[in-house]
């Protein structure tokens, strides 16, 4: 029962992965057909990431309520009914409305999951799950471009993926008798009626806990800033053909999925805090190596070793959260900390955006520099702390 109930937490991280990237991929097909600008896939994604950070800080209350098996069955359930709603829309201000469940949706489960596997299993199921999501969100634009080149659109790429999310809420639904035999600190019935939900000033209190909201917020803002302007970096930098700058820009996607499928390994060495300082100092590694004034290969290592570099700290953080901070406070803590690395998720890719529009996109790893060294620190004192 016990691996039965992990093949199905693995199979959840790479249908959770499928509709990540479906946006970016059919977004050249989608404004045209709604006749917006380019730029309102930013609108949608901002409202996805809203609907995310509120559910995620609500996930300690729900979990506490419903146990981690219903919120992970509703929650993909939600996902699911959105894409659908993506599937059939034809106007912007539809995509936007829809928008909303599937952010809420995606929090919830999220953070139950994460908190849930903290709690279970060993530290190399962690990275390997997130290993999952990588290979889910890598496949998500193989299934929009079949869409698109078989002449469906990419309404038919959304419909796809809602069915394989309704065929995993269903999956779900067999399986809560598993999850209720596996049942975390947390659910147990004698806590919930005596524990309640932690506010979020209780838990910013807690030691150690502010700086692992901002190591987290700093992780995220290194991670999608480095996927987001790679590409436009070597264009601008090293004066690359677009499509060379992509292919180039796209290994440091592989060295993360690669990283975590080999961090897992590692795990059997190194505990997570030896993985995050690791990972930490092959980042600055990858900065040192796209600031050297050597071409082209230089950057392209430098892209690898970033990528790699961040593949354990993520998984490594959340996993050691029961271990600083209780089991007992884990998904609530658990539950902050996803909605501060979505903050900057939001908010620091921007950030470089206008930095690039007006100064230089040279400046990016100037910028990765100042995010990895602030990590760093917070990091260091939270592990005092906690």
């Amino acid at each position: 029962m016990f691996h039965l109930l992990l093949a199905v937490i693995y199979l959840a991280f790479i249908c959770l992965g499928l509709p990540d990237s479906l946006l970016g991929s059919a977004w050249p097909s989608m404004y045209q057909e709604l006749s917006v600008p380019v730029s309102f896939a930013g609108g949608i994604s901002m409202i996805i990431a809203a609907g995310t950070i509120i559910s995620s800080l609500q996930s300690d209350r729900l979990t506490r309520k419903f146990g981690t098996g219903k919120v992970t069955a509703l929650s993909v359930l939600i996902t699911a009914g959105a894409l659908f709603g993506f599937s059939i829309s034809h106007s912007y201000i539809a995509l936007c409305l829809w928008a909303i469940p599937y952010g809420l949706g995606a929090g919830s489960v999220d953070a139950s999951l994460n908190n849930y596997v903290a709690l279970h299993y060993a530290s190399r199921h962690m990275s390997w799950l997130h290993c999952m999501w990588g290979v889910g969100a890598s496949l998500g634009p193989y299934v929009m471009g079949y869409a698109l080149t078989s002449g469906s659109g990419w309404n038919a790429g959304y419909r796809y993926i809602a069915f394989l999310q309704i065929v995993l809420t269903a999956i779900l639904f067999i399986s809560l008798p598993l999850w209720k035999k596996r049942q975390a600190p947390e659910e147990s019935p004698a806590h919930s009626k005596c524990g309640q939900p932690l506010t979020l000033g209780q838990i910013v209190r807690i030691p150690g806990a502010k700086e692992s909201l901002v190591t987290l917020f700093c992780y995220c803002a290194l991670e999608n800033t480095a996927g987001l302007w790679a590409s436009s970096y070597l264009v601008l930098r090293h004066e690359l053909l677009a499509d060379t700058a992509a292919g180039f820009a796209s290994m440091f996607f592989v060295g993360i999925t690669i990283g975590r499928a080999l961090s897992g390994f590692l795990t059997l060495r190194l505990n997570d805090t030896q993985l995050i300082r690791l990972g930490q100092g092959m980042i600055l590694a990858g900065v040192v190596f796209l600031l050297l004034p050597v071409g082209t290969g230089s950057a392209l290592a430098g892209l690898v070793l970033i990528g790699l570099g961040c593949a354990p700290i993520y998984p490594s953080i959340l996993h050691s959260t029961p271990e600083h901070f209780g089991a007992e406070r884990s998904q609530a803590m658990i539950g902050v900390q996803m909605a501060s690395a979505y903050v900057g998720t939001c908010l620091m890719p921007p950030v470089f955006g206008l930095i690039a529009n007006h100064i230089s996109a040279a400046l990016l790893p100037v910028y990765l520099l100042l995010i990895l060294v602030l990590m760093i620190l917070m990091h260091e004192i939270m592990m005092k702390k906690a």
